[in-house]
């Protein structure tokens, strides 16, 4: 399944550590909601001009739209279940800290890049097993980061079912938001014929 399970595994250490080091920025700076928003727009700023303004050829927008689709996707989550009482943050002055819409804007590039990372290294890169490394990634990594921030006082679920603090809910609707804008651009490249090697 797997060609080269060493870089197969560095690739996941190396995801692995950005997620910790971002949870743990979150949760340390938790009450300065405008300071973490800041930093987040800095890295969505690096990674556009790295894929998008940078390069000569091959301009990667479907980076771009798919951040802008999750990150709207993500704060119309986000709103629902706060209104709803189904989840609440914890010292910010209002309901929805400031940095929720760059994070999950953030989330799709992590897990994007880390797909394209590892799809080379699939021994069989058929769309399907494409499919399956995405659903797993989905529903590991954004709940681990979760974990992280959860313990470290940011917020709070009151949906039942939890494992580590992470609803069974919360693990369906992480899927579905990654899954949803990977379909969005799965069409979107087949339709304008564009060759990406995680969504085609």
């Amino acid at each position: 399944m797997i060609t080269n399970k060493k870089q197969f595994s560095i690739e996941i250490l190396k995801a692995l550590i950005k997620l910790i080091l971002a949870g743990v920025l979150i949760g340390l700076l938790k009450q300065y909601d405008a300071v973490i928003a800041g930093i987040l727009i800095l890295k969505i700023i690096h990674n556009i001009y790295k894929e998008i303004i940078k390069p000569k050829t091959n301009k990667n927008w479907l980076l771009l739209v798919g951040m802008l689709l999750t990150g709207f996707g993500g704060i119309v989550g986000e709103t629902w279940g706060v209104a709803n009482g189904y989840w609440e943050y914890h010292e910010v002055t209002r309901e929805l800290p400031l940095w929720l819409p760059f994070a999950w804007m953030l989330a799709f590039h992590y897990l994007y890049k880390l797909e394209r990372n590892l799809i080379p290294l699939l021994k069989n890169q058929r769309q399907k097993n494409k499919i399956i490394l995405a659903i797993i990634l989905a529903l590991i990594l954004p709940a681990f980061g979760e974990v992280i921030t959860i313990y470290l006082g940011v917020w709070t679920y009151y949906w039942p079912y939890q494992l580590l603090g992470v609803p069974l809910y919360a693990f369906i609707c992480l899927v579905f938001v990654h899954m949803l804008v990977y379909t969005i651009l799965h069409f979107v490249c087949k339709k304008y014929k564009i060759d990406d090697v995680v969504f085609n």
